[in-house]
């Protein structure tokens, strides 16, 4: 999406604070030097889904994968050119 992220992911040892802090220093500070600019790139903050069930991790999924469709950028799921996922094949 242009102008937000939609993550699914699974926490391992670090909580979701660190996570978020980790990629909104790094992706800023990455798009500012390639960019040749400064200053914040993100809003402080971020809304979070706690996923506790095979059916709410499939919403969940579904509800980002669907979200360039909604927005106009794409007509199907796949067609969005910087959508990108890794899905274990164990599940």
């Amino acid at each position: 999406m242009p102008d937000h992220v939609h993550w699914l992911l699974e926490l391992q040892s670090k909580p979701l604070d660190d996570v978020m802090r980790r990629f909104k220093s790094s992706s800023a500070l990455a798009f500012n030097r390639a960019y040749g600019r400064g200053g914040a790139l993100w809003q402080s903050g971020y809304h979070d889904h706690a996923v506790r069930s095979d059916e709410s991790l499939r919403r969940h999924a579904m509800y980002i994968l669907c979200n360039p469709i909604r927005a106009g950028l794409a007509a199907a799921i796949g067609d969005y050119p910087y959508m990108w996922s890794l899905w274990p094949h164990d599940r």
